[in-house]
């Protein structure tokens, strides 16, 4: 009895995570928090720290102890401390999910439960796009700044596409795992939607991960022969043209933005050579995490005409690498790549070599966030880092050769 309510009272804590997500990070942060006290407390009434022995753990804490040693090095130590120390709390987080995800039937329930949310997320974002606001009646008129951007639940951020873009290869991969091939063309038909409701939202960067993420998808799916996967892929490509071309929406935001984005006046362009111009002031250890508003933005009396007209005062440099080599200088960035590399892309042949498509999914997601050159979010803001540990999470603990604890949880607990 006592161990249902356990499995129960986990579960429903780990079925909200998207939702939690969905209300912004104060809810997605204390849901996690909750979920990681709730296991420390749970880890400690079994005496069971075994997981600590684990290379993924030891790789994991080293990347915080990098963490808090940047804190002290920081240009304000203030700003980066929060960030630095709480990342703790997604170490517990991949611990946790991988006890929990290892038990079978633990995994399919609250799959099954992201699953319908998820659809929930995308039916809302046709919904939106259609009528102009959600299913609770956002965006409000206080955010039409964002010139049709599609927000859904997020209220007044054009953030969803980043949501649906991290959930749906989990999802296809673990549909495909749990059907297999007999329903294969169905669920293909069902990654081009979740696609379709990415593109939509005139996402640029997600919409260019999503595609590429379904393309490595399916070229590595085995139940697919090369026809299958060049009628799949010219589908796609046909999709996208006759959308593009048939939406003024799309059409600005994906042709003409587009080509002023990449142009010498364009904003991205301006934050890329304001975010290597900190990195050239900082090259060895960076300004600190969550410094680069700090270098660019509060102290511009401090520094030089020069230096001035090269800054472009933002919250970070909108693109993972030039943020790691600002905020963390080549050293910095060479110590998180180097457990990074440990983390995933050490993996890659096991995974390649599996039909574990859950597992699947979720590293694509985790290779393309380090694609070059496209812009990206803050890497270690709430939402991308919460993101970015699901998937790594369920990277490990889908896997019974990575997951932490498969020598631990017995047969008959699945």
């Amino acid at each position: 009895m006592k161990d249902k309510i356990i499995y129960n009272y986990f579960l429903l804590l780990f079925s909200l995570i998207p939702i939690s997500i969905l209300a912004g990070s104060g809810f997605s942060v204390s849901n996690i928090l909750l979920i990681d006290l709730s296991f420390l407390i749970y880890m400690f009434y079994l005496k069971d720290f075994s997981f600590l022995k684990h290379e993924s753990i030891k790789y994991l804490l080293i990347f915080y102890l990098y963490l808090i040693f940047n804190s002290f090095i920081s240009i304000d130590s203030e700003q980066g401390v929060l960030r630095n120390f709480g990342f703790i709390r997604v170490i517990i987080f991949f611990i946790a999910l991988n006890f929990f995800f290892n038990q079978k039937s633990f995994l399919e329930k609250t799959l099954i439960i992201w699953s319908l949310i998820f659809l929930v997320v995308v039916f809302d974002i046709f919904f939106e796009r259609f009528n102009g606001t959600n299913l609770l009646g956002y965006p409000k008129e206080s955010t039409v700044y964002l010139a049709k951007r599609i927000v859904s639940f997020f209220r007044d951020e054009p953030i969803v596409g980043g949501f649906v873009n991290a959930f749906y290869l989990i999802l296809i991969g673990f549909l495909l795992n749990k059907f297999g091939p007999k329903k294969s063309k169905y669920i293909l038909i069902l990654s081009m939607v979740f696609f379709i409701s990415i593109l939509i939202t005139g996402e640029r960067s997600n919409t260019l991960r999503a595609g590429l993420g379904i393309l490595l998808f399916f070229i590595f799916y085995k139940d697919f022969n090369l026809r299958h996967k060049l009628i799949s892929l010219i589908t796609m490509v046909l999709l996208l043209f006759i959308l593009i071309i048939n939406s003024e929406f799309l059409k600005g935001r994906f042709i003409v933005q587009f080509k002023q984005a990449i142009t010498n006046d364009g904003l991205y362009l301006r934050i890329y050579k304001s975010g290597f111009e900190v990195f050239k002031n900082y090259p060895l250890f960076g300004v600190g995490n969550k410094n680069y508003r700090v270098e660019t933005c509060k102290n511009t009396n401090n520094k030089s005409i020069k230096t001035q007209k090269k800054y472009k005062c933002t919250t970070h440099p909108h693109q993972i690498y030039l943020e790691f080599l600002s905020e963390h200088g080549l050293l910095g960035s060479l110590i998180m790549f180097f457990l990074l590399y440990k983390l995933i892309f050490s993996k890659i042949k096991s995974v390649i070599r599996s039909d574990n498509y859950l597992q699947l999914g979720s590293f694509i997601y985790l290779i393309l966030v380090f694609l070059p050159i496209i812009p990206s979010g803050a890497f270690f803001n709430d939402y991308m880092i919460t993101l970015f540990i699901i998937n790594l999470s369920i990277f490990y603990a889908s896997n019974l050769n990575l997951n932490i604890f498969h020598n631990d949880i017995k047969n008959n607990h699945n």
